[in-house]
């Protein structure tokens, strides 16, 4: 019968470091996979002729005899659309970066006065 070797360890603190490098490379794979998802969905809701269908209802009823109305389909464009998401990803890049590195500093602070997180660790022979 195997032997089960277990190991109670204490996290101290978390380098703010190692920290904010970790979550600004998470951070990027993150804004990468939503910009591909959003450029992913756009093609498939173009595909199936939503923005044409939406468009069409919205150009009639704000439309006029002499105004042709709102150009739904212009205005969400892929490069307008994918413009506005890179946008976005940026900001959530720098803001997740900030906030883990405000973590881990408020973390190493209350670990002081806590001692920290326990963990126990346990390796089978």
């Amino acid at each position: 019968m195997p032997r089960t070797r277990k190991a109670r360890l204490r996290v101290a603190k978390a380098d703010p470091w190692s920290v904010m490098k970790v979550s600004f490379l998470l951070s990027i794979a993150l804004g990468i996979c939503t910009v591909v998802a959003v450029a992913v969905l756009w093609m498939v809701l173009d595909a199936i002729g939503v923005f044409s269908t939406v468009g069409d209802t919205i150009m009639g009823a704000t439309g006029s005899g002499t105004d042709g109305g709102f150009d739904l389909e212009s205005f969400l464009s892929l490069p307008r659309v994918l413009t506005f998401t890179s946008l976005i990803a940026v900001i959530d890049v720098v803001l997740a970066t900030a906030l883990a590195t405000l973590a881990a500093f408020l973390y190493n602070l209350s670990a002081g006065f806590v001692g920290g997180v326990e963990l126990t660790l346990a390796e089978d022979e």
